[in-house]
């Protein structure tokens, strides 16, 4: 356990630039829909192209985090794997991109439940996932992926809610919002989230078999 605590510290620490250079790709891709004034329309659609991939790309690191590690049991894998994909990819692209709408005071703000409204294509996508974690386990590259996928997401999801060209401060401020709503809630999905539930499970084995 206290090794798996060490990771997770050396792994927050490790996605800083990483999640950095995400959060300005965010920043310079609501520029380019600014100066090239596309609809909030644009911004909906892109979202629910986003939001189910992250979902997808969670579930599949997430379990496989949880499996690389020791983590076993059918059901175990699909409460890890999907907790830590449909949990965390709301909290990423929907709910924390919804508080930095409502403290900027944007027009649109809504506030979006991928599991719910499309449930016929996000939870799909999120047991699909969670079967190709399970049958060829593999972060690198689709951990990678995930952090510019919700990166994506969540912007969309701040532009749906615009309604007019932000000032310096307000781009600053989301771009705070980008960097926090990617950070926490991906390295908790991809890292955290499987091995602290891995601790947990080998620590009550422990206790057991005293």
């Amino acid at each position: 356990m206290f090794n798996n605590n060490k990771l997770i510290i050396s792994e927050l620490r490790s996605h800083i630039p990483f999640t950095g250079m995400g959060t300005l790709s965010g920043i310079l891709i609501m520029l380019f829909l600014i100066a090239g004034r596309f609809p909030a329309s644009f911004s909906n659609d892109f979202f629910w192209v986003m939001h189910p991939s992250h979902v997808l790309l969670s579930a599949l690191v997430t379990t496989s985090m949880y499996r690389l590690h020791g983590g076993r049991g059918a059901w175990n894998t699909l409460w890890v794997g999907y907790v830590g994909s449909v949990g965390i990819a709301t909290l990423s692209d929907c709910i924390i991109p919804f508080v930095g709408e409502w403290l900027l005071d944007m027009p649109n703000r809504g506030l979006h439940f991928g599991f719910i409204e499309k449930w016929w294509l996000v939870n799909p996508l999120a047991f699909t996932g969670i079967a190709l974690g399970v049958w060829h386990p593999r972060t690198k590259i689709f951990h990678a992926l995930h952090v510019l996928v919700s990166t994506w997401a969540s912007l969309f999801h701040i532009t749906m809610a615009m309604g007019g060209i932000p000032s310096p401060m307000e781009i600053m401020a989301i771009a705070v919002f980008l960097f926090l709503a990617v950070w926490i809630p991906c390295c908790t999905s991809d890292i955290v989230f499987p091995l602290v539930f891995e601790s947990r499970k080998l620590v009550g084995r422990n206790k057991e078999l005293r």
